[in-house]
């Protein structure tokens, strides 16, 4: 079946959290021939482990999404402070509302709006009220921090696809030593998803807005 999205862009709060939620979705619609563009609000650099440049997170993004497929000109790491997206709502929306006028995105996919981060909460909510008039807007998971999630959508993913997921994700090296990071919870994880369909691998996501 042919995606009816043809543009997604894809907003994560911080460097890697939507290669966790939807990197594997990401690497088939890249295959399919979908533009994706790709907005990280933070570099991090608060997360950084000590003795580490500041600018690690950063250069891991970068080879993290080339590994999924994105150009690096479909990049963008933005400047907010990490645990402060509250403080800078209306900015995060004025920034989404610019991102709209250039890229014409006709599907977003964001933090699901269950989940309990509070600059998950802040993406999720202003890409919302930036383009619910225009894009589709799809949630991704992060069980770690969902309070609930509803699988409304089904992305089924190729062996290689789930492949490139987990090579994007390696490129954290800084962020190793996160449970979340296990490659075993990771395929855990993709491998429930796909026994809901009967198949191998698949990600899920919430549908939060539908556009069609």
């Amino acid at each position: 079946m042919k995606m009816d999205h043809d543009k997604v862009l894809v907003l994560s709060p911080h460097t890697d959290d939507a290669e966790l939620g939807a990197g594997g979705t990401i690497a088939k619609f890249l295959e399919e021939g979908i533009e994706i563009f790709y907005v990280v609000f933070s570099g991090c650099e608060i997360s950084v482990p000590d003795g580490m440049a500041k600018e690690t997170l950063r250069e891991e993004c970068k080879t993290a999404t080339s590994i999924l497929g994105l150009n690096s000109g479909r990049v963008s790491i933005l400047n907010y402070p990490v645990r402060k997206f509250p403080e800078y709502r209306q900015d995060i929306l004025d920034a989404m509302i610019q991102m709209k006028d250039r890229y014409l995105p006709n599907l977003i996919l964001v933090p699901s709006s269950s989940d309990m981060h509070q600059d998950h909460r802040v993406i999720c909510e202003e890409a919302l009220r930036a383009f619910k008039r225009d894009s589709s807007i799809w949630g991704y998971e992060h069980p770690w921090n969902n309070l609930v999630f509803t699988t409304d959508i089904f992305i089924k993913l190729s062996k290689e696809q789930v492949e490139k997921k987990l090579a994007s994700l390696r490129a954290y090296h800084s962020q190793s030593d996160k449970s979340y990071m296990s490659e075993d919870s990771i395929l855990s994880l993709i491998r429930t998803r796909g026994t809901q369909l009967d198949v191998s691998y698949a990600e899920a996501f919430e549908l939060i807005r539908m556009i069609y």
